[in-house]
């Protein structure tokens, strides 16, 4: 909810602070800011797991969605469409993220949870309708906070594979990527320089609303897998788009309103989730911070540590019912 509402808060402060920016110039900055904050959070080897030379294709493709093509639609979009409709629209990255977890981490998907991604279209499309009848500039601004949202939803996916992983180096490396690959793109294309004021704004709201909220993202997907952290994150449109109607934007309707009150609808149906069954767990062997009393780490030290400690380690088969998530532990088929 934290990571939630700094992103939240952040879609409306770019919309103001990227006035006269370049898309690709507005994407720099904030993942500059994102960078520093992963810098800042990094962990010691003994707390979380480092990354590995193998991450490196993962890291750059998550750049590429997550910090290049999402910010720039955003970006671009939010200078041709309201802060109210954008915020709201970004609800879809939960349906995103769902959809493709599914398919590539194999995360349960019941009736219950399919009816809330029905509901969430549903909305997104009563807003696009809405927009539409706004005129088509501002239909064509909310297409691309659009396609920001199924970038992120990529991202996001991409981005459950390195949960286990520490999230300060994660968000640092994905943002050293992102930042230089937007920065050169603003450069081949003569972008305008941004004032100091500008350049200080968006560095701060990329180290809160990207950097950090990056980093308690990654944590949470660790709790409870890639598609349950879209859910939650979900309620981050609804505090930016109230947040931005607190910062004086009145282009709201009644079809937003409708619109806006369907997304909720999703959101919640898919907290109120819950999944439980016997299942086995086979041998796994794997490096990820952990403790030792979730019912899931019986392996021994001398002495034995106190609250969560990384190293490699092994997991013995078992056989157990409890209600469970897709975490890094029950990615057993259904």
């Amino acid at each position: 909810m934290l990571a939630a509402a700094l992103f939240g808060v952040s879609t409306p402060l770019v919309q103001q602070a990227g006035i006269g920016l370049g898309a690709f110039s507005t994407a720099a900055l904030l993942y500059a800011g994102a960078a520093a904050a992963g810098a800042l959070s990094r962990q010691r080897i003994e707390r979380e797991a480092r990354l590995l030379r193998g991450d490196l294709p993962r890291l750059l493709a998550m750049a590429a969605f997550g910090a290049v093509i999402g910010p720039v639609a955003l970006a671009w979009g939010l200078q041709h469409t309201s802060g109210t409709s954008a915020s709201l629209m970004l609800t879809l990255e939960a349906l995103f993220t769902a959809v493709l977890a599914r398919q590539l981490y194999r995360e349960t998907m019941d009736r219950r949870v399919w009816a809330a991604m029905a509901l969430l279209l549903t909305g997104g499309m009563v807003l696009v309708l809405d927009q539409g009848h706004g005129g088509g500039a501002k239909l064509w601004g909310l297409l691309a906070v659009l396609l920001a949202t199924a970038a992120w939803g990529v991202d996001n996916t991409l981005s459950r594979a390195l949960a286990e992983r520490d999230p300060g180096q994660v968000v640092l490396a994905k943002a050293v990527l992102g930042s230089a690959a937007t920065t050169l793109l603003a450069i081949a294309l003569g972008e305008p320089l941004p004032s100091l004021g500008a350049a200080l704004a968006l560095l701060a709201i990329g180290a809160t609303g990207y950097g950090l909220s990056l980093r308690l993202y990654l944590l949470a997907q660790r709790a409870f897998g890639a598609a349950r952290t879209g859910s939650v994150f979900a309620f981050a449109p609804f505090i930016g788009a109230a947040f931005a109607v607190a910062l004086g934007d009145r282009s709201g309707s009644a079809m937003m309103a409708v619109g806006s009150v369907l997304m909720l609808a999703g959101v919640l149906l898919h907290l109120a989730e819950s999944h439980g069954h016997e299942h086995e767990h086979e041998t796994l062997e794997h490096e990820h911070a952990h403790r030792h009393d979730d019912g899931h780490h019986h392996h021994v030290h001398d002495p034995m540590p106190i609250g969560e400690h990384s190293h490699r380690h092994r997991h013995q088969p078992l056989r157990h019912v409890h209600h469970h998530v897709p975490d890094a532990h029950h990615v057993h088929r259904h």
